[in-house]
Formats: C-alpha cells, sequence, structure tokens
C-alpha cells in the first residue's frame, strides 16, 4: 500500500443493483464484479442526485449539485472550463485519463479536459464498430463496446509512468438501451425463466399522477430495436412512433381478439401472439434477456482489468470502484428507465475496493450520493478537497469510522419535465435510512429539453421500510403528519444546505397542516 493509490474507477450506464449478484436479487451472475465487493465493501444506500446520464455525470466529475454545475438535463452540456476531480489530481501529480461514455458535450466547449489521455464515444455510441473521439479526431474503432473500452484501459496501464500513481476512469456504455448483446452472450437466459417482478402490473393507485403518466412501460413503449426484433416497413400500422423524427417505433400492445406477429432479427424465428397477457410476458422476458447479455460483457472485462492489476502487482497500492451513473427499472411497476425518484431508479450500485484499508466483505447501510466520489478520490490521494465541491468524502464511511453525525439524508433533483421520450415529470425530494419526501412540481422552469404542461404540483411520502416497493403514498394521511412535516424540515434544511431554490412554500404549507 502507497501512500497515494492509484484509483481505478468503473462505471457502467443504467445498471441497477439488482443486475449484480452480490446484491442478493438472483437475476444473474456477475463474478468478477462481486470479486470487488468481496474484497472490499458494497455500499446498500448509494444515491444519485439527478437520475439521468449527463447530469449525473457532472455531479460525479465536479462534486457539484446540477443547479451549481448547470447540467440540469440531458440537452444541457458541461462547461470544459470548469474545475473537476481530474483536473485536480493532475495538478497533485496524477496520470488522468478518461476512456468511454463521456456524455457531457462534444466541441472544443464540451469535450474532455483535465485528462492526459482521452477516448470517448459521442452521444451514447454505438455498441459495435463504434465512432470514438479524441485529441486528434475521430476515428470508427472495430469490435464490441465494453471490450473496446478496457482495451484502451489495458493499453493506458502498460504505457503509464510507475513512478506516479494513475486515476483512470472507464466508462462503459453497456447495458444502455437499445441493449444490443455480443454474439458470445446470446444463449444467457435465453429461457425466458427469469422471475417477473411483482409490481410488475402496478395500476398506479394512490400515487402522484406522474406514475401513470410515464412512458416507460415493457407493455407498450418498448421499441421494435429494443428487443432485437424486425422492425415492419410501414407507419402508425407498425407502432407508434418513438419520438418524432426518429425510425424507431415501439412494439404495439394487443387488443382482444387481435393477432401480433413478431420476427427475431439475428434468427428469423416468428412469435405469434393472441393474449396481451403473454405478450407482455414475452416482452418483459425478451427485455430483461438483453440488458442481462449486456452486462455480462461488463463483468468479462471487469475481470480483465482486475487481472491485469493483479498480473503488474499492481492490486495492494489501487482503489477499484464499480458503480453505475444511476439505478434502472428491471420490471418493476412495469417499467424500464430510470429519472424517478423511486428506490430502484434512484439507487446506485457502488462497490470499492483497497486492500488494507477497507476491510474486505463489508456492508454499509449509510446515505452516500454521487456528489461524494470526487471529494473521495481527493481524500484518498492526499489533495486538498475545494470549497466549491458540495459532497462529503466517503472515507470515514468506508474505514468504518463516521460517527452519528454521519450525512442521513440524500436529495434528488430531475429537471427535465415531460422530456420527450419519457414524459417524466419535474420533482425533487430527500431520502433518509427510512422515509423519502417528493414534491413533482411539475414546471419545466425554461430548462432545455424539458416540456411545458399544466399538472398540478402533489407531495409524496413513503415509509420504504414498511412499504419497500412504494405502492402507498402517505402524504395526505393525517396519521403521517408529524413524519411529513418532520421530512419537510430535512427538505429545506437540504436545499438551504446546497443552495437550491425550492418551487413549494413551506411557511404556507405548514399554516394548512397546523404545523406552525
Amino acid at each position: 500500500m502507497t501512500a497515494r493509490p492509484n484509483i481505478l474507477f468503473i462505471m457502467s450506464d443504467d445498471h441497477a443493483a439488482r443486475a449484480i449478484s452480490c446484491y442478493g436479487a438472483g437475476l444473474n451472475s456477475t463474478p468478477n464484479i462481486d470479486r470487488i465487493a468481496r474484497e472490499g465493501m458494497r455500499l446498500d444506500r448509494c444515491y444519485v442526485t439527478n437520475s439521468i446520464c449527463t447530469p449525473s455525470r457532472a455531479s460525479i466529475l465536479t462534486g457539484t449539485y446540477n443547479h451549481v454545475n448547470r447540467v440540469t438535463t440531458l440537452d444541457t452540456y458541461i462547461d470544459n472550463r470548469l474545475p473537476h476531480v481530474a483536473k485536480h489530481l493532475r495538478q497533485a501529480g496524477y496520470q488522468t485519463a478518461m476512456f468511454g461514455k463521456w456524455h457531457l458535450g462534444e466541441g472544443k466547449a464540451h469535450q474532455p479536459t483535465g485528462f492526459d489521455e482521452w477516448s470517448v464515444f459521442p452521444g451514447q455510441g454505438e455498441y459495435f464498430d463504434p465512432l470514438m473521439i479524441g485529441p486528434d479526431g475521430a476515428e470508427v474503432v472495430s469490435g464490441y463496446a465494453s471490450d473496446i473500452v478496457t482495451d484502451k484501459c489495458i493499453d493506458f496501464l502498460k504505457r503509464r509512468d510507475p513512478d506516479r500513481p494513475f486515476f483512470m476512469m472507464c466508462h462503459h456504455k453497456a447495458p444502455h438501451r437499445p441493449f444490443e448483446p455480443h454474439p458470445r452472450h446470446r444463449h444467457l437466459h435465453a429461457d425466458g425463466k427469469l422471475p417477473v417482478p411483482e409490481t410488475f402490473d402496478d395500476a398506479y393507485d394512490n400515487r402522484a399522477a406522474a406514475a401513470a403518466a410515464a412512458k416507460m412501460r415493457i407493455r407498450r413503449d418498448m421499441t421494435y430495436r429494443d428487443l432485437g426484433l424486425a422492425q415492419p416497413e410501414g407507419g402508425a400500422e407498425v407502432g407508434e412512433l418513438l419520438v418524432a423524427g426518429r425510425r424507431d417505433r415501439k412494439i404495439p400492445d394487443l387488443s382482444a381478439g387481435g393477432e401480433l406477429r413478431l420476427v427475431d432479427a439475428a434468427t428469423g424465428e416468428t412469435h405469434v401472439f393472441t393474449d396481451p397477457a403473454e405478450l407482455a410476458l414475452f416482452k418483459y422476458q425478451r427485455y430483461m434477456m438483453r440488458y442481462l447479455q449486456t452486462v455480462a460483457a461488463i463483468d468479462e472485462n471487469v475481470g480483465r482489468l482486475l487481472d491485469h492489476l493483479d498480473a503488474e502487482g499492481l492490486t495492494d497500492d489501487t482503489i477499484v470502484i464499480y458503480t453505475s451513473d444511476q439505478g434502472f427499472f428491471l420490471g418493476e411497476h412495469g417499467w424500464f428507465d430510470k429519472r424517478f425518484m423511486y428506490e430502484e431508479s434512484l439507487q446506485m450500485p457502488f462497490l470499492i475496493r483497497y486492500p488494507g484499508v477497507i476491510a474486505s466483505g463489508s456492508i454499509s447501510d449509510r446515505i452516500a450520493m454521487n456528489v461524494d466520489f470526487a471529494p473521495t478520490f481527493l481524500d484518498y490521494a492526499g489533495a486538498p478537497v475545494p470549497n466549491y465541491m458540495q459532497g462529503t468524502s466517503l472515507r470515514p464511511l468506508l474505514e468504518r469510522t463516521a460517527g452519528e453525525d454521519w450525512q442521513d439524508v440524500a436529495y434528488h433533483r430531475y429537471w427535465m419535465h415531460k422530456d420527450d421520450f419519457h414524459n417524466a415529470f419535474a420533482h425533487y425530494g430527500v431520502r433518509d435510512s427510512r422515509y423519502k419526501l417528493i414534491y413533482w412540481y411539475n414546471d419545466p422552469l425554461g430548462e432545455t429539453g424539458a416540456n411545458h404542461g399544466d399538472e398540478p404540483p402533489e407531495w409524496e411520502l413513503f415509509d420504504c421500510v414498511a412499504d419497500p416497493f412504494e405502492l402507498c403514498n402517505r402524504a395526505d394521511d393525517p396519521a403521517c403528519r408529524d413524519i411529513f412535516l418532520a421530512m419537510l424540515d430535512k427538505l429545506d434544511a437540504k436545499m438551504a444546505e446546497i443552495g437550491d431554490l425550492p418551487e413549494h412554500d413551506s411557511r404556507a404549507l405548514r399554516a394548512s397542516l397546523g404545523g406552525i
């Protein structure tokens, strides 16, 4: 163990904790990712501050919330003149590198800065033979994205200066939609027997209107491409357009008495459906199969990186982190995608190994957030944590020295009201160790990529212990009034602490509830 450890930060895109076997859901096997947890720590309450790709990545890099870094939606991009963790680490003597998915904008104003080497996908990138952009321009790289990113990481490690520590961000595109597995994994989970979540047939009763309005239902909002099916030629009779200006269409739902034929794009096999319930389960199984197949490639490549560290004698001197930019719905509430503050979307998997410092096989249920990552890296590197960063170093949590005054609230804000793809409503809220308070303010506030609507604001309150699937909104329950007011106090305090401006009027609300 050295005084200044190397830092290998591996991040995937949309990888739900339930799709990592060490989290215990039993869906799939990820032995290499699990190795990080087995030899280090698993965090069970690591939360994202805005559950979509671009804003989350900005918070990870800068250690700030989105109202500060101004990367609030998928259509806002980072100002690459801003300071961030890689720049600080490079100033402290680290070699810095970024390979894979950047998704914070392209061109001179937004491309990666602060990295000695970088090669990234434009936008989402492609799974096969992707275009990659670097300081010298763009090139098509033959192969599969997860393999290519890892190849670039290993090549950098082989060429690094062995006398200086490194900070490397290995950013996988997978398992982002549309899910395109490598042929070597297409046999996995093909038996159609993956367990169906208890809430798959959720009717969205006793919830805010946002739940029913969201366009991310497996039954009716997945495209032919998502499920590896051949999209027929035609117009509306083939299916609803995913979004105006694109060719992708959604697989239609099946009306009673109707028939639908779906053709596997790879094998030509035809599936015929006359039962809407059977079609819905086919879509779920097909979605999960392809999603988990793309995860398998990530796991293999995590293994390649860990093996390389072993072979080069770097294991004891390297902090290894595996995480995702946010959570993801895997059929819970009938959904795919993320965006919402509901638990499956809010929770980020987070596994970390640092031999001799972080106890092997340890688990933490203390609250952590993605704004905490940058301060943590700087802390372990022995570099100053600048006062513009709003997160807290996780080192006391990781080393089991955190006291009772450790942060007890996670804050989330989704700004992209009624986005074109998923119609998710704008909201913010807090989650503590038991309760979750959400305010659906339902206003675009002029944010790029957000749309107008006439939906009235709503509150939601959930008891995440008694109601882990978040099926019963208790915000209007008189028996929960004191809990509501206590969580409102926590929300107000957190927003004041980080400088985010509320859209709710707490004074008027408390007066109406008799809480003043």
